[in-house]
């Protein structure tokens, strides 16, 4: 029997009015797949996406076989298109993505086709969040000297994403200071179910989405599906391409119990990324069910939800349930959107069920929150948790230093001595992840409130600041009288956005710099981020900790790592007087009293004309045009040269290719693009140099993002990169004809004057981190073919292919060191164009400098057929551009 997608409707009624669904229920007695009701949440959310878009063709029984049959497999290798609701972006992956989309008019019109044919086709939603930076701090006039600044710098990039508001349907821009776009996602965005008109009634779904970083699954923890893509495949998701992916695996993770008293849930987020990371989950989905869900609330969900990337899964969601419903009440959401929300859940089996079935998931991992202890993670990985009292061993470990003599403890605390190795340089209080919690917010300033009172102080060398995701935050504190104790500790308002988390920390003092510089000094930053990656908080910082707000202010009280602050004194007042974290640690019942005065109408107030933005955004001017007027002088905006081909043949074999670097593990995307600041002396510098731009103007990595050639000649340019071809940290590789050690852009350069194409080899968890298109756009610009790494962190792999770059994996018990590569060997890649299904082996022959060849065989990580039409037509974009241009 063949079925229309009409036959999937059911009627439901909400609010004395009948809405229609497409009825996951009927669908199962339909087919008579009874499996599709035993599901987990997040796959019967991707099986409704499914009969919705039912037409027998893109998606047809077949595909809904496949979700029952994976009840029992617990994980499927069919391959089913989504088709997300919604689009969101930041503004560092926003900016690239309209660039690319303004491209590709000027592609269409160049081959005599219409430029609207390029609109998005879904709702897009890009928030400005990621430009301001730290560069004043300390004061009240902190917040406008940076934002100001932020304009200043970024003017041009604001005109375009104005002009593009207006080019593009479907697509609205959120103005900078309106707050980190997860968090705005969060309080305002996320509708959590949709309706939409379907003949004279609504038909209700629930609200999806992709996004352009990573940390999109921040949502999760509302209960709704969407994770993070590259800004390549976000785009592609716009022109009404569906996400081409295979039915994961689901690891539930059962939570029981509940935080004791003192623990945050930054403490438990840390130590879910440790135990996951090191469980497994790259590429898989995490649920989260148990009696423990409920005893957190929903800012302590999406604190957890919106480091799944850090623990490496696709997305971690929890189920719907009471506390989502009192949540988007709270948060200013109507009671007639929450009633639906509660009733489509109810229906369609997405509410939470404590006594779910421990057969629903591949497998199953456990976690008692009452064992959770207070904790770090760092020096370099979110994944590497520490507990509180080790992160003084690790530091000396680091610096070199033995055991503090407790007579000298009085000396570490003097706010007169000099600047020593350990001591803590940055304290922020910033990102998504943490400040959406008003728990953890509000123990932070009760902290400073005590602190104070006991006669303490900052240590003058820590650079303080407070960037909040969302007004929001600063409208509570405010109300509850807590702010000014934060800022009489250095924390004022810094700006409304990334700030530190993403590498915006602007510089240190002049004299603490020259300190770092010239002692040679290993110092630290503590932020209550998710990222701590090598090279993106500060240049100076070699040490990054990621720790909730209440510790990073007890360490800007303490100044140093090389202390214990939870036996150790955090400080010592005038009087001479040890104050130790326990004397001015806040009770529960403080921070739950103050919790419990924060005002809904304070969201509603906040987000009132979310669009708007203020005087300064309003006038900003721009010409109304179908195609983006390029100009050719800019450094910020510039047509890439993406789309000057569109050969529609498939890609031949690599022959000869030079090894451009050999790295090993834990590759990160801000390894192979930074993000954060433009170091004097590298290729991208001297552009901006050699275009009239000063050093104090240079800006970011990520606020340049829509120049092609500021972000090229930044690939694989960050300060901390350890390419095994040379002795030389940073952004640095051997020309093998020359034995030259150059720049890794100047060698890419030579190599392309020489016709020889490139390949990058590397270790295990090549990609982690941030959803950075310009990871993989930069790659295929150098030059680079193909990357073999022993495994790839899924959006990066799948950006990759989005560029047309062949992501090839070391079979199981090879690696760089079996096949004894030293980077100066070449490489011929055999078979490329005969790749006409996923999951292939392909071959290698490996030339040494001696003369001698072997041959390797590797495996293709094209995972599904969508994915090698991508590759075969030079990527996602290209593919879709033609699609166009043929229908």
């Amino acid at each position: 029997m063949s079925f229309s997608s009409q036959d999937f409707i059911a009627s439901l009624e909400v609010n004395n009015c009948n809405h229609k669904i497409y009825s996951i229920d009927k669908a199962a007695d339909l087919f008579g797949f009874a499996n599709l009701r035993k599901l987990p949440v997040c796959l019967k959310i991707l099986c409704e996406n499914l009969l919705r878009h039912y037409d027998s063709i893109a998606v047809d029984q077949k595909a809904i076989a496949a979700m029952s049959s994976w009840f029992d497999l617990k994980g499927s290798d069919a391959e089913i298109a989504f088709h997300p609701s919604r689009v969101l972006m930041q503004d560092f992956t926003g900016v690239p993505a309209v660039v690319d989309l303004a491209a590709m008019r000027d592609a269409l019109c160049e081959n005599g086709f219409q430029p609207e044919k390029i609109n998005p086709k879904c709702k897009v939603d890009l928030v400005v969040d990621h430009s301001v930076n730290v560069d004043n701090f300390g004061s009240h006039k902190s917040y406008s000297v940076n934002v100001s600044k932020e304009v200043a710098r970024n003017f041009e990039r604001y005109k375009f994403l104005k002009w593009g508001q207006n080019a593009f349907r479907n697509f609205s821009v959120v103005p900078p200071g309106s707050g980190i776009c997860h968090q705005v996602n969060l309080e305002k965005l996320a509708g959590v179910v949709w309706s939409e008109n379907y003949d004279s009634e609504k038909l209700l779904f629930p609200d999806t989405l992709v996004g352009t970083d990573s940390h999109t699954t921040m949502v999760n923890g509302l209960g709704v599906l969407g994770w993070g893509v590259g800004g390549i495949e976000a785009e592609a998701a716009m022109l009404g391409q569906p996400i081409s992916m295979l039915i994961p695996e689901v690891v539930g993770v059962e939570l029981t119990g509940s935080l004791p008293t003192g623990v945050f849930a930054t403490d438990l987020v840390l130590t879910i990324t440790n135990i996951l990371r090191d469980h497994g989950v790259v590429g898989k989905f995490v649920e989260f069910f148990g009696t423990g869900v409920t005893s957190l609330t929903l800012e302590e969900r999406a604190t957890i939800s919106n480091m799944s990337p850090e623990f490496g899964s696709t997305c971690a969601i929890f189920p719907i349930d009471s506390e989502t419903c009192d949540y988007m009440l709270a948060t200013g959401r109507s009671e007639e959107q929450v009633a639906l929300v509660a009733s489509y859940a109810k229906a369609q089996g997405l509410w939470h069920d404590e006594k779910i079935s421990h057969n629903s998931f591949s497998n199953i991992i456990k976690i008692d929150l009452d064992n959770i202890r207070p904790c770090l993670a760092g020096p370099k990985r979110p994944q590497d948790k520490v507990d509180v009292n080790n992160v003084p061993s690790v530091t000396k470990s680091l610096v070199g230093n033995d055991v503090i003599d407790p007579d000298l403890l009085a000396e570490y605390h003097d706010p007169t001595r000099e600047l020593i190795s350990g001591d803590v340089v940055i304290a922020a209080i910033t990102s998504c992840t943490n400040t959406s919690n008003p728990k953890v917010l509000v123990a932070a300033a009760l902290l400073a409130k005590k602190a104070l009172e006991h006669g303490l102080l900052t240590k003058p060398w820590v650079k303080t600041s407070l960037a909040p995701g969302s007004k929001v935050v600063i409208g509570y504190l405010e109300k509850l009288g807590l702010l000014q104790y934060l800022e009489q500790l250095g924390f004022y308002l810094v700006g409304y956005g990334c700030t530190t988390c993403i590498g915006n920390s602007g510089p240190l003092p002049e004299h603490i710099e020259t300190d770092i510089k010239d002692k040679n000094l290993h110092v630290s930053a503590v932020l209550s981020g998710n990222r701590n990656f090598e090279g993106r908080i500060h240049p100076l910082t070699k040490a990054n900790w990621l720790g909730s707000p209440p510790l990073v202010v007890a360490y800007a009280l303490s100044g140093t790592t090389m202390l214990d602050i939870a036996s150790d004194p955090v400080g010592m007042n005038k009087k001479g007087e040890f104050i130790y974290l326990s004397d001015i640690w806040p009770s529960e019942s403080e921070i739950v009293a103050h919790t419990r005065l924060i005002d809904k109408k304070l969201f509603l107030k906040e987000y009132e004309g979310l669009f708007l933005g203020d005087k300064v955004w309003q006038d900003i001017d721009t010409v109304e045009s179908e195609i983006y007027n390029w100009d050719e002088e800019s450094t910020y905006i510039r047509k890439p040269n993406f789309f000057a081909d569109l050969n529609s043949s498939k890609k031949p074999d690599i022959k000869n290719a030079a090894i451009l670097a050999l790295l090993g593990d834990s590759i990160t995307t801000d390894h192979i693009s930074p993000a954060g600041a433009i170091s004097f002396g590298t290729p991208a510098a001297d552009y901006l140099v050699e275009q009239g731009v000063e050093i104090q103007n240079f800006n970011s990595y990520g606020s340049r993002r829509g120049n092609h050639l500021v972000m090229t000649k930044g690939t694989l340019a960050n300060i901390r990169l350890k390419n095994e071809m040379v002795s030389k940290e940073g952004g640095f590789t051997k020309h093998v004809a020359s034995d030259e050690v150059i720049s890794i852009y100047d060698c890419a350069m030579q190599y392309k004057s020489e016709n020889r194409p490139l390949v990058i080899v590397a270790g295990s968890e090549y990609g982690t981190g941030s959803s950075r298109d310009w990871a993989a756009k930069g790659t295929l610009l150098l030059g680079v073919k193909a990357v073999i790494a022993e495994s790839f962190e899924r959006i990066h792999r799948s950006n990759l292919i989005g560029m047309g770059v062949l992501p090839l994996q070391f079979l199981a018990g090879d690696d760089r060191f079996e096949w004894q590569l030293d980077g100066n060997e070449s490489l011929d890649i055999i078979g490329i164009s005969d790749i006409d299904a996923p999951g292939k082996n392909i071959k290698i022959s490996i030339t040494q400098r001696n003369g001698i060849t072997i041959e390797k065989e590797v495996l293709c990580r094209i995972d599904t057929l969508n994915e090698l039409n991508y590759y075969h037509s030079g990527g996602i974009l290209h593919y879709v551009l033609k699609g166009l241009m043929d229908s």
